[in-house]
């Protein structure tokens, strides 16, 4: 890989993908932008995209491919970055997998554990894990709204084979311009801390169909939600992870899995959160998709499961989740009733 000037390509260039992979761009590196919205490849190739944030808006000029367009590609990608929903993983890996050099490095920034789905499209020694902290939203094509600016965003990327161990700073040398980019030494321990955030926020506020900032005001919401975080942080523990800090936290309790899960939470609140921050299980939700709550929520219940014991919180958000996406229960804060049920 020449390090001075990777090629790179996002497969997957919605809110996170579209705002990361525009600040690669602007920092002078050759990105493509592979994405699955028509209407939004239309609109980029047209107008370029455009990232909304608090205090600027920036637009720029990008090449954009549809997914079937992938296929008219020759020269191949010396690092991908996957940025679908952790369930399309593996064919997005199958779609950009003979487009990845031999030393190539493909990195998923997605939520749950979908580096391991990584490897085994990709094989291991090619797969690099994430923990990406950055919040936006899309809901017009060609058009990202980024909550959490470069300077705010924060990422942390690790290997997970011995052939990626030391590599992972030519990662991290491009996607800095996008984020602080930390390098863990244990990436699946840190992508548990990241888990543990989201099991406790993402499905459980989108049920209530309310912003984060609304959804750990409505009664007994907040303790809940730290049962879902707590259990999250004990399936960890239980399974053979080390708790370890994100989110460039230092006086996190690595003792206590009820401490270090309200930690978390508390720091995802204060410096990643707006009064107007959606999760992306319900803009997924108000998109009419299904969202990630197998691959969170879900994950906390099978681990648990799996060594006899049980997660009921995670199981409650799990059951309303599928209840909702059959279409048996709306989204409503009235919904509390049955979470505390």
């Amino acid at each position: 890989m020449s390090i001075d000037t990777p090629r790179i390509a996002f497969v997957g260039t919605g809110a996170n993908g579209a705002a990361i992979a525009a600040d690669l761009t602007r920092a002078g590196h050759d990105v493509t932008f592979i994405e699955q919205w028509p209407a939004h490849v239309a609109a980029m190739r047209e107008h370029g995209i455009t990232v909304k944030m608090p205090d600027r808006t920036e637009n720029t000029a990008v090449k954009a491919y549809d997914l079937f367009e992938v296929a008219t590609l020759r020269e191949p990608f010396d690092i991908v970055f996957v940025v679908v929903k952790a369930y399309d993983t593996r064919w997005a890996c199958e779609l950009i997998k003979p487009l990845v050099k031999p030393d190539g490095l493909v990195v998923g920034l997605q939520n749950g554990m979908s580096v391991d789905d990584i490897a085994d499209v990709m094989g291991p020694e090619r797969a690099v894990g994430a923990v990406i902290e950055v919040a936006s939203n899309m809901w017009e094509p060609g058009v990202c709204n980024r909550e959490t600016p470069p300077e705010e965003a924060w990422f942390a990327i690790g290997g997970i084979h011995p052939a990626v161990i030391g590599r992972e700073q030519e990662v991290a040398e491009v996607l800095r311009h996008a984020g602080t980019v930390e390098v863990s030494d244990d990436i699946r321990s840190s992508k548990w801390g990241k888990l543990i955030v989201n099991a406790a926020e993402l499905v459980p506020s989108a049920i209530l169909d309310l912003e984060l900032a609304k959804a750990i005001q409505v009664p007994g919401m907040y303790e809940f939600m730290l049962r879902c975080g707590t259990e999250a942080a004990r399936a960890a523990v239980d399974s053979g992870v080390a708790l370890r800090p994100i989110f460039g936290m230092t006086d996190a309790d690595l003792t206590n899995p009820e401490v270090f899960a309200e930690q978390l939470f508390e720091q995802v609140l204060r410096r990643f959160s707006s009064p107007t921050t959606r999760t992306t299980s319900l803009q997924d939700w108000m998109k009419g998709r299904r969202n990630e709550v197998h691959e969170i929520n879900g994950l906390v219940v099978d681990v648990q499961r799996e060594r006899g014991g049980s997660a009921p919180a995670n199981e409650r958000v799990v059951e309303l989740a599928r209840r909702i996406e059959a279409g048996e229960l709306e989204r409503s804060p009235e919904n509390i009733a049955l979470l505390l049920a």
